[in-house]
């Protein structure tokens, strides 16, 4: 039975930030998930999860100027004690939030350079963050991400993700498999699912309707077929709803999309 976790970033953005978290619990869901917690204090947002009963699934770590444009920095030579200190910050936050999961993003790659150029740092880096993050018991996620949403991205394909994982060696480094992005640059995802679930190596994964990231029902992939295949392989974990609502911010837009998932969710009062 799948197990939803709202991913605040893009969901109930009609609503401030921190007022997400009872929007997406009244609706039923019992996981939360976004990039980014670093505007707000850990204690603030560990508080609405406690208040709602929520489980902090997965994070982000600092991703560089995201304003800028830059999408992480991990394979970025020359950034890296600026790469570990993010990692510190994350840790913190993710002690507060009693959150098992970081998502670190490997970042653009430089004008010029090819993925041989910044492996070696990228594979440092995330050594680096591992050893720290295992202290705490919380496992490091990377995610291949598709070149038409975020071109010029280090990491675009599953197989290379399981690559690098089996590269820098550490036992808590996984792969967020994001169904959306691996529709986008692969497909054949339940063959895809069949090959890279039973190697333990799959920490989160994540939906959304291909191809405009709206709800998972719109678009070119049968979930409900995925969802069997997920529970027929024995995944327990969460899974990320990071998509679009189709109605956008407006009131209840999030809430109104949410036919596709009445089978799993628990709508709840919320005093």
């Amino acid at each position: 039975m799948p197990r939803f976790a709202a991913n605040l970033s893009m969901l109930y953005n009609e609503h401030e930030f921190l007022d997400r978290f009872a929007a997406a619990a009244k609706d039923g869901f019992t996981g939360v998930e976004y990039l980014f917690p670093y505007a707000f204090a850990a204690e603030d947002i560990a508080q609405r999860l406690k208040a709602h009963g929520l489980t902090q699934a997965l994070f982000n770590a600092p991703p560089g100027d995201w304003d800028a444009g830059e999408r992480g920095i991990a394979c970025l030579s020359g950034r890296e004690a600026e790469f570990a200190a993010g990692i510190t910050k994350a840790l913190a936050y993710a002690q507060v939030l009693q959150c098992p999961r970081v998502h670190v993003m490997a970042g653009l790659l430089p004008a010029g350079a090819s993925r041989d150029d910044v492996r070696a740092t990228y594979v440092a880096n995330l050594r680096l963050a591992a050893r720290q993050a295992a202290a705490q018991g919380v496992d490091i996620l990377i995610e291949p991400i598709n070149t038409r949403d975020m071109p010029g991205y280090f990491l675009n394909l599953q197989g290379q993700a399981h690559a690098l994982v089996q590269e820098i060696g550490e036992p808590n480094v996984k792969v967020q498999f994001d169904l959306y992005h691996a529709q986008i640059m692969e497909g054949d995802l339940a063959m895809k699912l069949r090959e890279f679930l039973p190697t333990g190596r799959v920490g989160h994964v994540q939906i959304a309707g291909v191809p405009q990231r709206h709800e998972p029902d719109l678009g070119e992939l049968n979930h409900p077929y995925l969802f069997a295949e997920l529970d027929a392989l024995g995944y327990t974990g969460w899974i990320g709803c990071e998509y679009r609502p189709r109605r956008g911010a407006v009131p209840g837009g999030t809430t109104e999309g949410l036919g596709w998932a009445r089978e799993w969710l628990q709508p709840r009062q919320i005093g």
